[in-house]
C-alpha cells in the first residue's frame, strides 16, 4: 500500500534539483486540476441558469451571500 509517508521517503531520496522539478510539476498539475474543476462547475451553473433553475441576483445580494459563507 502506498502512503503519503512512504512516498515522501522515496521523494527525499532524490537529489535537490529533482525534488524542485517534482514540486514544480505537482504545483502545475494542481493548478490545472483546479481549473478543470472550476470549468466543470461553471458549465453546471450555466446549464442551471439556462434551464431556469437559478435566477439572476444583484451584485449587492451576491456580496451579501458570499459574506455569509
Amino acid at each position: 500500500m502506498v502512503t503519503i509517508n512512504s512516498t515522501l521517503e522515496d521523494i527525499m531520496q532524490l537529489d535537490y534539483t529533482s525534488r524542485e522539478i517534482l514540486l514544480e510539476i505537482l504545483q502545475k498539475r494542481q493548478i490545472e486540476a483546479r481549473r478543470g474543476e472550476m470549468a466543470r462547475q461553471a458549465k453546471i451553473s450555466i446549464k442551471d441558469y439556462q434551464s431556469g433553475k437559478t435566477a439572476p441576483i444583484s451584485a449587492d445580494e451576491a456580496v451579501r451571500k458570499l459574506e455569509a459563507l
